[in-house]
């Protein structure tokens, strides 16, 4: 089963949606995230857990993490959450955690990497999808995918249609990965023969 984690929109959780996969939970910071009520028009449980409402952001993290594994979570997918989470968080879920970023990473990390492509001039850009860790969108890539600049006008839509597209790709394929399927402990590389092609595709 998968658990989404959200903060804006939810067209990446709309896109696994539709798609047909499994998604048994939806987790927010903001309970005015309009993914939410994406989830609840699907008939998905969703659960709000703002910061403010924790003694700290680790606590936080282990009420999620629970609720999720309430919920019969074993992936958990981060569809435009835009919070880092915490170890404590993290060891719930052992590289069972993907996030989809809209650069070609290690390029441009953060919030802003449309904009920072633009403003780079670069030829091309792109969508990554990843393991998440500790760091900001700095884990294990298990796919990338160009896309041109040009027409700017039209590069934020075209990343978008890219990652609804990807990102359902990529979750059903681990939903079929184990450590133990794959005769692994740690992932520690993207080359993992379970994983749908990690090469950056043009």
């Amino acid at each position: 089963m998968i658990g989404v984690l959200v903060s804006g929109e939810g067209t990446n959780l709309q896109a696994l949606i539709d798609s047909g996969l499994p998604v048994s939970a939806v987790a927010s910071n903001r309970k005015d995230a309009y993914a939410l009520i994406r989830a609840r028009s699907a008939g998905i449980p969703t659960a709000t857990f703002a910061l403010d409402c924790h003694e700290s952001r680790e606590e936080r993290d282990l009420v999620m993490a629970s609720w999720l594994e309430q919920h019969s979570v074993e992936l958990v997918v981060l569809a435009g959450f835009m919070q880092l989470l915490t170890r404590p968080f993290l060891a719930r879920f052992p590289e069972r955690i993907v996030n989809v970023h809209p650069s070609l990473l290690p390029a441009f990390p953060g919030m802003h990497a449309i904009e920072e492509a633009l403003a780079s001039g670069v030829a091309e850009t792109g969508v990554t999808i990843h393991i998440v860790d500790e760091g900001l969108d700095t884990g294990p890539m298990l796919r990338q995918e160009t896309v041109a600049v040009e027409p700017r006008a039209t590069l934020e839509e075209r990343i978008h249609a890219v990652e609804h597209r990807l990102l359902p790709e990529v979750v059903a394929a681990m939903l079929e990965w184990s450590p133990v399927s794959a005769g692994l402990t740690e992932l520690g590389t993207v080359e993992v023969p379970a994983w749908p092609a990690p090469e950056r595709q043009p």
